[in-house]
């Protein structure tokens, strides 16, 4: 009988051993990278011991997320597809400072968050899934209440607060104490610092928080610090005045990607309802190309820490955030830029202004959202043209876009209808080469060329990601071989099984 069971499987065996040609990974840049923006305090209570004054029934105090908890969470964070999580500052803060901006020392993690060891031991898990760790870093400013301020040696560390200067890198933003860059102490401590916390703990990144008020001659040197430390370090520019001009005049820095807050004003003005036009979208990622460098990595997203939520926007328009969130979604997935998302984004999180928007995540919710976002990110690594190719719009009109991503021999297809009607495309073959097929990656949907034609039909609110393929065949002559080498072996299993039959009575 184990001679017999031996045989059965030996097709299947062959089978799995056929090779199957794959082209070669390419080296994970940044561009690759889906990244979860994750406010510790707010996102889960790993370690009730460590919560000191929290208090969860009060928005401005800490209310309890910590390191551990975000350790816990990371499966549920790997099987959504992320690639990358975005921790708000790690450093001890103000009593107030739950959110991590007001910065009491810059080598010690919060108490509230955990001890380093903790933060170590979370950098070691997520590295364990092929997660990055990012890090918001904070060098603008202090806490309202950071012990320089009473240290007669420390004077010089900062702007004056009454300056008559208006320059932005020398102003107190939200009344916090503005640091002086250009003392060479403050800035060899802020260098040393950020150095500290790769060979502590090994992370993989730092978002620079407020960049524009900082001089760019810091930035230079920062860059030059960590990158020397570790090479593939990732650094985000978090510009807030976020426009192409801007953001070309930092491009020497080094800084390696930056946040682009122009086209997210389009993107909260074209998702948030339907039957809103999506042209600035693309005018904004033209503006982009024709003012920026080609290795010029941008980030989009829906909302940070700073911003009201996209949910708010829908509900301000009567919609469900849910179907206002895969709009989004399926754009920023697909287009040329490297999406974060803020938490609790996959359960339409609501909030108006800090701390309305800083609610606690809650993980009893339903599925829907979360498997879309999962499906979407399956679909990006998958193909790495939604990543790295190049974007042709093919249609734009009235709120529904069509846009093709090609790398090397691979064509994506998107289709977003932001309408409250059904909509009918049609793409001809100087668009999409003839004779092939759209297969639908998100909703198997199925549209096959006819005429030298394409003709896309696409519910209400929907998005589909399409490959472009061969048209599939039924190829009759290798199923009629599979057959009959099948029905060879079923043959020979039912002989052998006989004799095995005979030979026992015997």
């Amino acid at each position: 009988m184990r001679r017999v069971l031996s045989l059965v499987l030996l097709p299947f065996l062959l089978f799995y051993a056929i090779p199957v040609g794959a082209a070669e990974k390419e080296e994970r840049t940044l561009e690759d990278e889906i990244i979860y923006s994750i406010m510790i305090d707010r996102f889960f209570d790993g370690n009730p011991e460590n919560n000191g004054d929290a208090d969860v029934t009060n928005p401005n105090m800490f209310n309890g997320g910590d390191f551990a908890g975000v350790t816990k969470k990371l499966d549920y964070l790997k099987e959504m597809g992320f690639t990358t999580i975005l921790l708000s500052p790690v450093f001890m803060n103000d009593k107030e400072g739950y959110h991590g901006y007001w910065v009491e020392d810059f080598y010690k993690t919060d108490p509230h968050f955990g001890t380093l060891d903790e933060l170590k031991t979370l950098v070691q898990e997520a590295h364990s899934r092929d997660i990055k760790v990012m890090v918001d870093f904070v060098a603008n400013s202090v806490g309202p209440n950071h012990p320089w301020l009473q240290d007669p040696t420390k004077e010089d560390w900062f702007h004056e607060k009454d300056s008559a200067d208006e320059q932005l890198e020398k102003s107190w933003i939200d009344s916090l104490p503005d640091l002086n860059h250009e003392n060479p102490e403050a800035k060899a401590y802020l260098l040393d610092a950020a150095k500290w916390w790769i060979e502590e703990t090994n992370i993989d990144g730092y978002r620079l928080h407020q960049a524009e008020y900082v001089n760019q001659d810091f930035w230079k040197d920062f860059v030059q610090v960590v990158k020397s430390e570790k090479a593939d370090f990732y650094l985000i520019g978090d510009v807030l005045e976020g426009t192409s001009k801007t953001i070309s005049s930092y491009e020497e820095t080094g800084i390696d990607a930056f946040m682009d807050y122009t086209e997210n004003e389009a993107l909260r003005q074209a998702f948030a309802a339907p039957d809103e036009s999506l042209t600035n979208l693309f005018s904004v990622k033209r503006k982009n190309e024709d003012l920026l460098q080609a290795d010029t990595q941008l980030v989009n997203f829906m909302d940070t820490s700073q911003s009201p939520r996209f949910t708010f926007d829908a509900a301000n328009h009567n919609q469900h955030p849910g179907t206002r969130w895969k709009m989004a979604l399926a754009y920023l997935y697909t287009t040329p830029s490297v999406p974060v998302i803020f938490y609790g984004s996959e359960i339409a999180l609501n909030g108006n202004e800090a701390p309305e928007n800083h609610q606690l995540m809650n993980f009893k919710t339903e599925q829907d959202l979360v498997d879309y976002i999962t499906d979407l990110a399956k679909i990006r690594a998958e193909h790495p043209a939604l990543s790295r190719g190049k974007l042709e719009v093919l249609y734009e009109k009235d709120g529904v876009v069509v846009y093709k991503r090609t790398l090397a021999e691979e064509t994506n297809v998107v289709v977003i209808n932001n309408t409250s009607k059904t909509q009918k495309i049609v793409l001809n073959q100087s668009q999409l080469e003839d004779n092939k097929e759209l297969r639908g990656l998100l909703n198997g949907d199925l549209v096959r060329s006819q005429d030298g034609t394409y003709s896309i039909v696409i519910d209400r609110e929907q998005a589909e990601v399409y490959k472009l393929v061969h048209k599939s065949v039924i190829n009759i002559p290798y199923f009629a071989v599979l057959f009959a080498v099948l029905a060879l072996f079923a043959l020979f299993i039912a002989l052998v099984m006989k004799r095995s039959k005979r030979n026992s009575i015997d």
